[in-house]
C-alpha cells in the first residue's frame, strides 16, 4: 500500500446529517440514558427530569461557544485551534495535547463497556457462557472501528449515522410505551423539587443530580474536527454542534421523564444502571422481548461512540502532526480514502493495548471507571478553556464583532456549569454530594498530571527550537492565505 505524507483530508465528503450524527453518537445517547444519567437519581430522585433539563440549559451555554468558534474557525484542530486563537498558541498546543490523549482513550473505554455488557447479558441468559469472556467482543468492536476509519470519513460518518438513528429510535419507542403504560401517573411534578432523594431535599438535590447529568452531554463538540471534510463547514459546524446538544438534551429529558413516571417518582432514588431498578430490568419485567432491543441499542451505542471519537482523535492528531508539533507520521493519509491511516493504526493499538492491559490487569468494569475518570476530567477542563477562548477570540476581533450575550455572558455561565462537574469527575469533595475516589480510579488525577507535565516539557522544547510550529496551531488550513495569528491591528482574521 502506497501512502502520502502530505496533502489534505477529503474536502466536501460529508454534509450536515453526517456531522450532526458525529456529535450525536459521540454523546452515546442510549448508553447515557441507561447508565450515566441514572447516577443522578441518587440525589435528584424523582425530580431527575428537572435536573436533566437544568443540565441541558447549562450545556447549551458551552455548546453555543463551541458553535460560534466552529463557524469562525473551521479546522481539524478544533478545540486546539480555538484556544490558540482565542487565548494563545501555547494554550492551544496544551489543549490539543490533552484532547488527543483523552479522545484516544474513549474507544477503549467504550470497547470495555461493549465487552462486559455483552458477556454479562449472555451469561445471564445462558449460564454456560462465561461471564469473564468479555474480551472477544471488545476486540471485534476494535476491528469494526478500524475498518470504518480506514475506509474514510464518508464511510465512517455514514456508519455512525445508521447506528445513531437506531439507538435513538429504540429508546424513543420505549419512552412512548412507558408514558402510555404510566397512564394517570403522568405528572409534571417531576419537573419540580418535591421528589428529591432523602438527605438532598429541594433544589440542592436537583443541583447535585444535574452535576452528574452534565457529564452525559460530553461529546457535543465532536463534529468540529470534521470541518475540513465537510461541505459549507462554517454553517454546517455551527448547526451540527448546537443541534446535537439541543436534540440529544431533549431526548434525555423525554426518556428520563418517561421512566420516572412509569417507575414512580417517590421510588426513583433507588433507580440505577443495573438490576431490576434499571432500564434493562424494567424492559425485562414489563415488556417481554423488548429488552433485547434495549440491549442491542446500548451495544450499538458503544460502537457508535467509539467510532465517532476515533474520528475525533485521528483528525486532531492529523492537524497537530501536519504542523509538526506531533510526529509527522500521524499526518500520513491514504492516497484514495484520504483517511489518516497512521493515526488510525495508532488509535487501534492504543485501544487494544488499553482494553487488554487494563481489563486483565484489574477487571473490565474497574478499567472502565478509571478511563472514564481520566477522560471526563480532561474533557471538562477543555470545555472551560474553550469558553474562555470564545470570549478572547471575539474581544480580539474588535468591538463590532462582540455580541455580549453569546460571547461574554454564555462563556461565564458555561464555566460556572462545568466547574462543579470538573470537581465531581475528579472526586474532589468540595460539595457534600461528591464521592472521594478510591484506588485505582483515584490514579486518574496523577495520570492526567503526568501527561500534561509531559506536554509542558514538549512545549518548552518546541518553543526553544521551533517556535513557528507552536504559532501554527492557530492556522485555519481551509484558508490557505490566512496568517496564523492576529493581524497587526490586533484583530483576528475572519
Amino acid at each position: 500500500m502506497h501512502e502520502e505524507r502530505t496533502g489534505t483530508l477529503r474536502r466536501d465528503a460529508v454534509g450536515l446529517r453526517e456531522v450532526l450524527f458525529q456529535s450525536v453518537t459521540a454523546m452515546a445517547p442510549a448508553a447515557a440514558v441507561a447508565a450515566s444519567i441514572p447516577a443522578g437519581a441518587a440525589f435528584a430522585g424523582g425530580s431527575l427530569p428537572l435536573a436533566v433539563l437544568i443540565a441541558l440549559v447549562a450545556c447549551l451555554f458551552t455548546a453555543s461557544c463551541v458553535a460560534e468558534l466552529a463557524r469562525e474557525l473551521p479546522a481539524a484542530g478544533s478545540v486546539a485551534t480555538y484556544a490558540a486563537r482565542g487565548l494563545h498558541p501555547t494554550v492551544g498546543f496544551l489543549v490539543g495535547w490533552g484532547y488527543v490523549f483523552v479522545e484516544m482513550l474513549v474507544p477503549p473505554l467504550l470497547l470495555l463497556q461493549l465487552g462486559f455488557t455483552a458477556a454479562g447479558t449472555l451469561h445471564e441468559e445462558w449460564s454456560s457462557y462465561p461471564a469473564d469472556l468479555w474480551w472477544p467482543w471488545s476486540l471485534a468492536g476494535a476491528g469494526i472501528i478500524a475498518v470504518a476509519g480506514y475506509l474514510g470519513v464518508r464511510a465512517s460518518a455514514r456508519f455512525g449515522t445508521v447506528l445513531g438513528v437506531f439507538e435513538i429510535l429504540i429508546f424513543l419507542v420505549f419512552a412512548v410505551l412507558l408514558i402510555g403504560k404510566a397512564g394517570d401517573a403522568n405528572t409534571l411534578s417531576v419537573f419540580g423539587t418535591s421528589h428529591t432523594a432523602d438527605g438532598y431535599a429541594g433544589i440542592s438535590g436537583v443541583f447535585a443530580g444535574s452535576v452528574y447529568t452534565v457529564l452525559a452531554f460530553a461529546g457535543f463538540e465532536a463534529a468540529a474536527p470534521l470541518a475540513e471534510e465537510t461541505r459549507d463547514p462554517r454553517r454546517t459546524m455551527h448547526r451540527a454542534v448546537l443541534g446535537a446538544a439541543l436534540g440529544i438534551g431533549l431526548f434525555y429529558v423525554i426518556t428520563t421523564y418517561a421512566m420516572t413516571v412509569y417507575f414512580g417518582p417517590d421510588r426513583f432514588a433507588k433507580f440505577g444502571a443495573s438490576g431490576a431498578a434499571s432500564w434493562d430490568g424494567v424492559a425485562r419485567a414489563s415488556f417481554g422481548l423488548f429488552w433485547v432491543l434495549v440491549f442491542l441499542a446500548v451495544i450499538n451505542s458503544t460502537i457508535a461512540n467509539a467510532n465517532a471519537c476515533a474520528n475525533v482523535s485521528t483528525r486532531t492528531a492529523f492537524a497537530l502532526a501536519r504542523i509538526r508539533v506531533l510526529p509527522r507520521l500521524l499526518a500520513t493519509l491514504h492516497p484514495r480514502h484520504r483517511s489518516p491511516v497512521a493515526g488510525i493504526a495508532l488509535q487501534t493499538l492504543v485501544a487494544v493495548g488499553a482494553v487488554l492491559g487494563l481489563g486483565f490487569g484489574y477487571d473490565p468494569v474497574t478499567a472502565f471507571l478509571l478511563l472514564a475518570t481520566v477522560i471526563v476530567t480532561v474533557v471538562v477542563g477543555v470545555y472551560i478553556v474553550v469558553n474562555l477562548a470564545c470570549t478572547g477570540y471575539f474581544l480580539r476581533a474588535g468591538r463590532a464583532a462582540v455580541k455580549p450575550v453569546r460571547h461574554l455572558l454564555f462563556p461565564v455561565l458555561g464555566i460556572a456549569a462545568f466547574i462543579p462537574a470538573l470537581l465531581t469527575a475528579a472526586g474532589l469533595p468540595v460539595f457534600d454530594f461528591v464521592t472521594e475516589l478510591t484506588a485505582p480510579v483515584s490514579y486518574a488525577g496523577p495520570i492526567v498530571g503526568v501527561w500534561m507535565a509531559a506536554g509542558v516539557a514538549v512545549l518548552l522544547l518546541l518553543m526553544r527550537r521551533h517556535p513557528e510550529r507552536i504559532a501554527e496551531t492557530a492556522r485555519v488550513h481551509l484558508d490557505a492565505s490566512e496568517p496564523a495569528g492576529p493581524r497587526q491591528d490586533g484583530a483576528v482574521p475572519r
